[in-house]
């Protein structure tokens, strides 16, 4: 156990301590922020605001810039969906969970398209396309630009989009050497699959007409 120990923290010679730990609190509120989504609680975005905002300076530190891009896209989506997930209809009753209609599919796909187009632009003027990382970072940083969309509009399909998007990150944060964040997004994984259940059930036993 104790050569896992050495093996991890080795990972993190010559990082500032101060980045560790912040790191490790934008683990643990992110986790918590995925955990209030997946049980549809109204926490997913407090602690995802609080997350997100950690997570924007170290992915600058880091030049993960198409990452910080999309972290400070999910800070104002936060709040955005922090006031949409409270509305209420004539009836009192608070916004459901439903599918996507054929116009929010072409509002993906030019959310997508758009953010892919942004991000290249981003790393071309900042000289940073110098590694593999930046393709892959630029194609995650616009599938999960999409995922958090549909998140606040409450779609069942955006958990298709994190599961995607948090399968690839895995390998990439694990390559720069975030080991942390490489765990939490097998941990965000895990969570999408059964939070993409739970919002299912939902939509079953409540069926409603986007």
């Amino acid at each position: 156990m104790s050569h896992i120990f050495d093996w991890l923290f080795s990972q993190y010679q010559g990082v500032d301590t101060y980045l560790i730990v912040l790191e490790l609190l934008g683990v643990f509120f992110g986790f918590l922020s995925v955990w209030y989504s997946k049980q549809e609680n109204i926490l997913v975005y407090p602690t995802g605001i609080v997350s997100t905002a950690i997570f924007v300076y170290i992915l600058w530190v880091f030049s993960l810039l198409g990452d910080m891009l999309i972290n400070a896209y999910y800070f104002l989506m936060s709040i955005y969906g922090w006031y949409y997930w409270t509305r209420k209809d004539d009836k009192n009753h608070e916004v459901p969970i439903t599918k996507m209609t054929k116009k929010e599919h072409l509002w993906s796909v030019i959310i997508f398209m758009l953010t892919m187009f942004f991000v290249v632009i981003v790393y071309i003027v900042n000289d940073k396309f110098d590694n593999w990382t930046a393709y892959v970072d630029t194609v995650t940083t616009a599938i999960f630009f999409v995922g958090m969309w549909l998140m606040a509009k409450k779609k069942l399909e955006n958990w298709t989009y994190w599961i995607i998007g948090d399968v690839i990150s895995v390998p990439l944060y694990f390559y720069k050497g975030l080991i942390f964040t490489s765990f939490q997004y097998v941990l965000f994984t895990i969570i999408a699959i059964y939070g993409y259940k739970a919002w299912k059930k939902t939509l079953n036993n409540n069926p409603v007409v986007a």
